[in-house]
C-alpha cells in the first residue's frame, strides 16, 4: 500500500537479524515492532487470547532459528515471510489440537477447525486490516501538520471525489491551488505511510 519506493520494513534491522548480528537490542526492537502484528494475525485465525498468545510465542521462537537462513531482499516484503510462519505455526497448532478438540467443544477448537477460512482470502483481510490501521494513523498525524483549507481540499478531492472545481468553489480557492493541496496531502501520507512501515514513526 505504500509508495513503491519506500521500504515496507526497516531495512537496518531485518539485516543485522538475518545476517546473525543482532544484538538483544535488535530482538527486542523487533519483538516490540512486529509482535502486536503477529498477535492479530494470530486471532484472526479465530483463536482465544490465550491460544493466540501461546502461537505467536511459537512463532517468535520459530524466527528466531529460521531468520538466519533467510536470503533477505529488500525489493521483497518480509512482512510476507513473517505472515507465513505464522500460518505455519497456526497450522501446527491445529494439528496438536486436534485430539482435544473431540473432548472440548466449548475450548473453541472445534470452531476453529471446522470455519477455516480459505487461506489467501483470510491473508487480504489482515493484511487490508493493518494497511487501514496505518492510514488512519498516518491521517490523524498529517492533518496535524497541514493547513485547515488543505487538508479540506484533500477531503473534498480525494475522498469524496468532488470535481476540481466544486472543491475550488466551496474552499474559495483557486482551482490550481486546491489540486496542489490534494497533492501536497498525498505526498506527505505516502511519506508518513512509509515511516510507520518501517517503524520510524513509533513513539
Amino acid at each position: 500500500m505504500s509508495a513503491a519506493s519506500s521500504p515496507s520494513t526497516s531495512r537496518a534491522l531485518i539485516f543485522q537479524i538475518t545476517s546473525g548480528v543482532a544484538d538483544s537490542q535488535s530482538w527486542e526492537r523487533f519483538v516490540y515492532l512486529y509482535g502486536p502484528q503477529i498477535l492479530v494475525w494470530c486471532r484472526t485465525y479465530g483463536l482465544q487470547d490465550a491460544d493466540a498468545r501461546d502461537v505467536a510465542q511459537d512463532v517468535l521462537l520459530q524466527v528466531s532459528r529460521q531468520i538466519e537462513r533467510l536470503e533477505y531482499d529488500p525489493t521483497r516484503k518480509f512482512r510476507g515471510w513473517l505472515r507465513a510462519v505464522v500460518h505455519g505455526a497456526w497450522c501446527q497448532w491445529v494439528e496438536r489440537n486436534r485430539g482435544t478438540a473431540r473432548t472440548a467443544a466449548d475450548s473453541g477448537i472445534v470452531s476453529v477447525l471446522e470455519q477455516i477460512p480459505a487461506r489467501d482470502d483470510l491473508l487480504a483481510r489482515i493484511d487490508a486490516e493493518f494497511d487501514r490501521e496505518l492510514l488512519e494513523l498516518a491521517m490523524l498525524r498529517i492533518r496535524r501538520r497541514v493547513e485547515p483549507r488543505t487538508w479540506q481540499a484533500f477531503e473534498l478531492l480525494a475522498i469524496e471525489r468532488l470535481s476540481g472545481v466544486e472543491a475550488a468553489a466551496r474552499l474559495g480557492m483557486a482551482l490550481g491551488a486546491a489540486f496542489a493541496a490534494r497533492s501536497k496531502v498525498q505526498r506527505m501520507l505516502r511519506e508518513e505511510v512509509a515511516r510507520l512501515e518501517t517503524g520510524e514513526g513509533i513513539d
